[in-house]
C-alpha cells in the first residue's frame, strides 16, 4: 500500500484490505539560520569592522542601539503596510494566533502576520578595555516571528533575534509543500489542519511527497531560506547595502524534523476499532503506563461520503473534531509516536528534537541522511508494533527455552518464565524493542528494577542476556555494547506473556470460583470468550480430578 519503495510494512500489509491509500511525508521542519563569524569573539570584531570602518563604535550602547533600531523599523514598516504586529505575553500559544490570521489570509504571497515574544538568545558585551564576550546566562530578548505566504511551500515562519548576530529559525511544513505542489499539478485532494483526508489521486500525491526526501531538495530549502530572509527580515537590522559591505551570509542546519507514514482507511469508524484494539494489545507489552485521548466533539462517520471533484484544498483550522487517541514512546530527544488524526488517517510519526541525536551530522547538506536515519526509526517502530500486535509462539519454543544453550563457546542456562526474575527480564525486553538503538545493559538492569526486582544488576542483566542470545530472542549489535530484540524473540515473548497474564491465570481463578457470580448483562467480545473458555475448563477439571 505504501507508495515510494514498493515495499508495504506489516501493519499497511495487514491492513490493506481496510486501507484507500498511503504515503510517507517530512513533516515539520526547522532550520537554524546562523552567521558563523559572528558567533565567535574574533569574528565578530572583524564584521563590525567590515560593517562600521574601525572598532571605534563597538560598545555596549551601539550594540543595544542596533537592537532597538531592529524594533522600530520593522514596526514603522508593519504600520505603513497595514500588516499587524502582536506582542504576546507568556503562555500564549503563537501558532493558534498565526492560524486565525492565517484562516483570513488571501493566499497572496508575502508577509501577512508579525509576532513579537521573548526567548532567550546569545548576546554580546562589553566590558573592560573592549573585551567582547557573551552575556551569563544567556538573556531573554525580543524574537520577531514573521509569518509569511510562499507560493511553494505556503505557510512558514521565520523567527529571528534582534540582537547581532541575529540567530533565526526558519520553520517549514512538508505537508504544505505538497499541498502546494499538488495544486500546481491539479491533484484534488481534501485537507484537515496537517493531513490530507480524501485523495483523488494517491499514487500522485505519494509521489510528491516522496521529492521531500531527495537530494535536490536541499537547494530547494536554500532556496526558500533566501528567498524571505535576507529581503523581509534581515533588512530592518542591516540593509542590502550593510549586508553586502559587511559580508553578512547565512549557513542553515537541520535542528528539528518529523517524519510521517499516514495510513488513508476508507471508513473512519473501521480506523478508530482498528487502532483502540492496537493500543489495548500494545499498551501493556510496550510499557506504556499512560495514553492521552483528547475527546472530540463528532463521532467518526460509519461509511464516508462520495468525493467530490468540486472540492478544492483550503486553509482549515484544526480542531478537535474527533476522538484523538496518541500512543507515544519517548526515548532521550527522539520521540514515536502513533495517533488517528481527522476522520480516517491513522499516523506514525519520528520526531527528533535534536538532530545531534541521530548522529550522522546537522548541517543542511546532511538533510538527505537525517530523513533516511527518521524513516529508519520509523519502520523499526511499525515492525515492532506489528510483531506485538500479531504475536506468535511455535510448538517447540516452550520445551527449548527452559533448556541449556550456547553462546559461542560459552554455556549458558535456560529461561524459566516461571521465576518472577526472568519474567520481569523477559518483559523489560519487549518493553525496550521499540527504542530506537537498541539498549544496554545498564539500561536493561532498570528496567527489571521498575518492575520490582530492587537487586537486579547490570552485571545480572548481561548474563540473563546472554540467555536470550542462545535462544535467538535477542542479537547483539555490530561494533557496538548495545542489543535489540530479534522479530522471533518479541513475537515469542509477547505472546507468553499475553498467555499466562491473559489466559492462564483469569482461567485458573475463575475454575477454581466456588461460587457463581451473577453475569455481568452487557458482556464485550472477549467476555464472552473467557465466559465460554472458563464453563469448558471447569468442566475438564472435573473430568482431571483437579477442581476444588
Amino acid at each position: 500500500m505504501r507508495k515510494g519503495d514498493g515495499m508495504p510494512d506489516a501493519l499497511s500489509e495487514h491492513y490493506a484490505d481496510l486501507l484507500e491509500g498511503s504515503y510517507d511525508c517530512v513533516d515539520r521542519l526547522v532550520l537554524n539560520a546562523y552567521f558563523r563569524m559572528g558567533h565567535s569573539g574574533g569574528g565578530f570584531r572583524a564584521w563590525w569592522q567590515k560593517l562600521y570602518g574601525s572598532e571605534e563604535h563597538l560598545d555596549n550602547a551601539h550594540l543595544m542601539r542596533l537592537a532597538g533600531r531592529f524594533g522600530r523599523r520593522l514596526r514603522a514598516f508593519a504600520k505603513a503596510r497595514n500588516i499587524p504586529v502582536v506582542d504576546c505575553k507568556r503562555g500564549e500559544r503563537k501558532h493558534e494566533i498565526a492560524e486565525a490570521y492565517l484562516a483570513r489570509h488571501t493566499g497572496k504571497p508575502g508577509l501577512f502576520l508579525i509576532l513579537v515574544s521573548k526567548a532567550q538568545a546569545p548576546v554580546w558585551e562589553i566590558s573592560g578595555k573592549c573585551h567582547l564576550e557573551r552575556k551569563k546566562p544567556m538573556p531573554y530578548v525580543n524574537h520577531y516571528s514573521f509569518h509569511i505566504w510562499d507560493p511553494e511551500w505556503g505557510h512558514i515562519t521565520l523567527k529571528i533575534s534582534g540582537h547581532p548576530p541575529f540567530p533565526a529559525q526558519v520553520i517549514l511544513n512538508g505537508h504544505e509543500y505538497v499541498a502546494c505542489q499538488a495544486r500546481r499539478k491539479k491533484i484534488d485532494f481534501e485537507k484537515e489542519g496537517n493531513c490530507f483526508t480524501r485523495i483523488t489521486d494517491a499514487a500522485g500525491l505519494a509521489q510528491i511527497a516522496d521529492t521531500l526526501s531527495e537530494e535536490r531538495m536541499i537547494g530547494r530549502l536554500t532556496e526558500v531560506c533566501e528567498r524571505w530572509i535576507y529581503t523581509t527580515c534581515l533588512c530592518f537590522a542591516l540593509s542590502l547595502e550593510e549586508q553586502q559591505r559587511s559580508e553578512f551570509h547565512y549557513q542553515y542546519s537541520v535542528y528539528q524534523a518529523e517524519y510521517s507514514r499516514n495510513l488513508l482507511f476508507q471508513r473512519g469508524a473501521r480506523m478508530e476499532q482498528v487502532f483502540q484494539a492496537m493500543v489495548d494489545r500494545s499498551r501493556a507489552p510496550l510499557g506504556i503506563e499512560r495514553v492521552k485521548t483528547l475527546l472530540g466533539c463528532k463521532r467518526r462517520p460509519t461509511f464516508h461520503r462520495k468525493d467530490s471533484p468540486s472540492r478544492r484544498w483550503g486553509v482549515v483550522v484544526e480542531k478537535p473534531t474527533y476522538d484523538l487517541t496518541v500512543f507515544k514512546i519517548v526515548c532521550r530527544r527522539i520521540t514515536l509516536k502513533i495517533y488517528t488524526k481527522g476522520e480516517r488517517v491513522l499516523r506514525l510519526e519520528a520526531l527528533v528534537h535534536n538532530t545531534k541525536e541521530l548522529g550522522c551530522g546537522r548541517e543542511l547538506i546532511r538533510f538527505p541522511r537525517i530523513v533516511v536515519r527518521l524513516r529508519q526509526l520509523l519502520e523499526r517502530f511499525v515492525q515492532v508494533l506489528s510483531w506485538v500486535d500479531f504475536c506468535f509462539i511455535a510448538d517447540e519454543t516452550l520445551e527449548q527455552l527452559p533448556q541449556s544453550a550456547w553462546v559461542g563457546q560459552t554455556r549458558v542456562g535456560g529461561i524459566d518464565l516461571n521465576q518472577a526474575r526472568m519474567r520481569a527480564v523477559a518483559e523489560a525486553v519487549v518493553t525496550l524493542a521499540a527504542l530506537p538503538r537498541g539498549f544496554s545493559a545498564s539500561t536493561l538492569a532498570t528496567e527489571v528494577q521498575s518492575r520490582g526486582q530492587a537487586e537486579y544488576t547490570p552485571r545480572r542483566a548481561t548474563y540473563d542476556l546472554k540467555k536470550f542470545r542462545a535462544k535467538q530472542l535477542v542479537c547483539k549489535i555490530e561494533h557496538t555494547r548495545r542489543y535489540e530484540s530479534t522479530r522471533n524473540g518479541v513475537r515469542a515473548l509477547t505472546a507468553l506473556l499475553v498467555l499466562c497474564d491473559k489466559v492462564i491465570r483469569p482461567l485458573l481463578a475463575a475454575a477454581c470460583r466456588l461460587q457463581r457470580h451473577r453475569q455481568t448483562r452487557n458482556l464485550t467480545v472477549v467476555d464472552q470468550h473467557y465466559e465460554t473458555l472458563r464453563s469448558t475448563m471447569s468442566k475438564l477439571f472435573i473430568e482431571l480430578g483437579i477442581a476444588a
